[in-house]
C-alpha cells in the first residue's frame, strides 16, 4: 500500500469501488472496508473486513485514517430503518480517528422543488419517508460539525448510472432491455429534464473533496453529464445500439399494483414526484470553484453500454 494520510472508503459497491481505485491511482494509501470481499478490488488498495452496523468494527476499521468516505448504503425497501445507524457508525468512526468524513448523498432531502434547479443552499424539505430520513441524517452531520466533534463534507448526486449500475432508474430496465431489442422502462414522464450522476464521475468529485481544503465544511453538488430529457437519452443509446429504442412508462398507478408483489416498486412509489416534474441538479458551485465538469453525456452513455455488453456475453 502507498505511503502517506490514509484514505478509508466504507462501502464497496458501485462508488465505492471506484472511488478506492481512483484514490489510490493518485498514489494515495487507500483502506476499502464492507462486509464481504468485492470481486475485484483495486491492486493497491488494502481491503478491509468490517461491518459498519457495529459501532467498535467500523471505528477499528478507520484506525489511523486522514480522511473517511462514507459510500455505503442500506437494502432499498428498509432504507429509513437500517441506513441512519450505519452513518451514525461511520461518523463516530471518522469522529475517534480525527479524520475528515466526506459522505456521499443522494438528493431526497429537497423534495418537490416545482422544477426549479437544486442548489445547495436550497432548505430541505422532503414531504417523503425517505427524504425526511436522508434531511435527519443530514441535520446529524451539522450538528456534529457545528458542535466540533466532525469535520465534514457533504457531496451530492443524483440518479446513479455506469458500469454496473443495475438497481436505478436508469440501469438494468434501461441498458439491458434497449440492449436485448426490448422497450425501455422508465417511471414518469421520458420529456422532463432529469439530471442523472455518472459513477467514474461521483469518484473523481469525491476524490476532490477529499484532497482539497477548499472543500471543508461544505456541500457540493458533484458535477456529471449534461442535463437532458430521459427521451434524449434513449436517443443516444439508439443511435449507439444503431436501432430505436422503445419506453414503456410506469405510472404511479401501475407501480402501486407492481408494489402489491414487488418490495422495491412499492418503495418508489413515494418517490415518484422526481418523474413528474423537472429533476435537475445545479453543479455550478462545484464546477466555478474546482473547474472540472463531469463525462459529456453521449461518452458516459456508449462505457455504460459496453460495460452491459460484456455482462450479456458472458451471461
Amino acid at each position: 500500500m502507498s505511503e502517506g494520510p490514509l484514505h478509508v472508503v466504507f462501502g464497496t459497491g458501485q462508488v465505492g469501488l471506484a472511488l478506492a481505485a481512483r484514490l489510490s491511482g493518485l498514489g494515495l494509501a487507500v483502506r476499502s472496508v464492507s462486509r464481504h470481499r468485492p470481486a475485484a478490488v483495486a491492486g493497491a488498495v488494502d481491503w478491509r473486513a468490517a461491518d459498519a452496523n457495529d459501532p467498535e468494527a467500523a471505528t477499528e476499521a478507520a484506525c489511523g485514517a486522514a480522511v473517511v468516505y462514507q459510500c455505503l448504503n442500506a437494502p432499498y425497501p428498509q432504507w429509513p430503518d437500517l441506513f441512519p445507524p450505519l452513518a451514525r457508525n461511520v461518523l463516530s468512526a471518522a469522529e475517534h480517528a480525527d479524520a475528515l468524513l466526506v459522505t456521499l448523498e443522494n438528493i431526497y432531502g429537497y423534495g418537490p422543488t416545482g422544477g426549479k434547479p437544486m442548489t445547495e443552499d436550497q432548505p430541505l424539505a422532503a414531504t417523503s419517508s425517505k427524504g425526511r430520513t436522508r434531511a435527519a441524517m443530514t441535520a446529524g452531520l451539522l450538528a456534529a460539525a457545528e458542535a466540533g466533534r466532525a469535520r465534514i463534507t457533504v457531496g451530492r448526486a443524483s440518479d446513479f448510472f455506469g458500469a454496473g449500475v443495475r438497481e436505478s432508474c436508469l440501469g438494468e430496465r434501461v441498458f439491458a432491455n434497449a440492449l436485448a431489442a426490448k422497450r425501455a422502462d422508465f417511471i414518469g414522464d421520458p420529456d422532463l429534464l432529469h439530471t442523472y450522476s455518472y459513477v467514474p464521475d461521483i469518484a473523481a468529485a469525491l476524490a476532490t473533496l477529499g484532497t482539497d481544503k477548499r472543500a471543508v465544511g461544505q456541500i457540493w453538488h458533484l458535477p456529471g453529464p449534461e442535463t437532458v430529457t430521459t427521451g434524449e437519452i434513449m436517443n443516444l443509446i439508439a443511435v449507439e445500439l444503431k436501432h430505436p429504442v422503445g419506453i414503456r412508462s410506469v405510472s404511479k398507478l401501475a407501480l402501486r399494483a407492481m408494489g402489491l408483489v414487488n418490495p422495491m416498486m412499492r418503495e418508489l412509489v413515494e418517490m415518484s414526484y422526481q418523474f413528474e416534474e423537472p429533476y435537475v441538479l445545479d453543479t455550478t458551485k462545484y464546477e466555478s470553484t474546482f473547474g472540472m465538469s463531469g463525462t459529456p453525456l453521449a461518452t458516459a452513455i456508449t462505457d455504460t453500454m459496453t460495460w452491459y455488453r460484456t455482462q450479456t456475453s458472458t451471461t
